[in-house]
């Protein structure tokens, strides 16, 4: 009996490291986007895409950079539209991953919101692909359909794949 055991485990370890793809010993794909938030499996692209929103503004409160990077598509991009819409020539922009793990590092988290949630959603999906409108408080400061927000569905996950904030134009007659 005891052979049978150290064979049965001699074996599982060459197995293993011949490069077999035993399902047991496979290290599983980390979840990211919507699939990262445990969601109802019957839950429809829209309550998705409305969990990860809810997510961002949930983990931008707690500071957890990591969960809050599962949220977000490779060469994602962040835009500051400098309440000028009509004029990109002024945005500012975040390229990719690092960069808006940057951003959320040294310019978000310092602000310590208690509250940062997307509200009055009006949300469009064309296939794998969405575009959500929203209002979003953060802390005190509410931007009225401010943000615009890209999704991508990849994989069956929703994930951010851009968001340009500071959409409302500011009155310049003052």
């Amino acid at each position: 009996m005891q052979r049978f055991r150290l064979f049965s485990f001699l074996t599982l370890v060459l197995l293993a490291s011949s490069g077999c793809n035993i399902p047991m010993l496979r290290t599983p794909e980390p979840s990211v986007g919507s699939c990262s938030l445990h969601l109802d499996a019957n839950a429809t692209d829209e309550q998705a895409i409305r969990a990860v929103l809810a997510a961002e503004g949930e983990l931008v409160v707690k500071q957890e950079i990591t969960q809050l990077m599962a949220l977000w598509a490779d060469g994602s991009t962040v835009t500051d539209a400098n309440n000028t819409p009509q004029n990109p020539d002024d945005d500012e922009l975040w390229r990719n991953k690092d960069a808006i793990r940057h951003r959320y590092v040294r310019i978000v988290f310092p602000g310590a919101a208690a509250v940062s949630k997307p509200a009055d959603m009006t949300i469009t999906i064309d296939g794998d692909q969405a575009t959500v409108t929203s209002t979003t408080q953060i802390g005190n400061e509410i931007s009225p359909a401010g943000d615009r927000w890209e999704l991508v569905k990849s994989d069956g996950c929703w994930l951010i794949k851009g968001l340009t904030f500071n959409l409302e134009p500011t009155d310049k007659k003052k």
